[in-house]
């Protein structure tokens, strides 16, 4: 299986950027992994554009998940569980969709299998990216009963 991640912009601050290698890296013992920046829109674009850009990037066969404010908040070790429903369903990629600073097009939102919320709480994009990767990092050490969950 393989994870691939989609997000608009570049994670710019340092700090984030290195604990999203560090999670991707940690990832890359247990599943294949692949991010994709797709471009801010301009201010007169909006969130549509932004869009197109994001669909062109996905593979059609990908299990889409969708990062969102208005998806259902689930724990660690029901992410642990999803997982391995994904893997037991055969999916080959698991792409995962985080959004720009305006949301997300409804075109985005209707190729997504999954909408996840990672909290009630209101992140910036690029803590989003660094909470979504050490979640799916100790959902893997939980399958594996590694003792970093604890």
């Amino acid at each position: 299986m393989k994870f691939k991640f989609i997000w608009v912009g570049k994670t710019k601050n340092k700090n984030y950027a290195a604990l999203q290698d560090e999670y991707l890296q940690r990832l890359s013992h247990f599943v294949k992994t692949e991010t994709v920046e797709v471009r801010d829109s301009a201010p007169h674009e909006g969130k549509e554009i932004e869009g197109k850009r994001i669909l062109e990037k996905l593979n059609q066969s990908s299990f889409v998940c969708l990062l969102d404010v208005t998806g259902r908040g689930i724990s660690s070790p029901q992410l642990a569980t999803e997982i391995e429903k994904w893997q037991n369903a055969g999916h080959k990629e698991i792409t995962f969709v985080i959004g720009g600073p305006d949301g997300i097009s409804s075109e985005v939102a209707e190729s997504a299998s999954l909408v996840l919320s990672l909290s009630f709480l209101t992140f910036t994009h690029e803590m989003a990216r660094v909470v979504m990767l050490e979640q799916l990092y100790r959902a893997y050490t939980i399958i594996r009963g590694f003792p970093y969950q604890k």
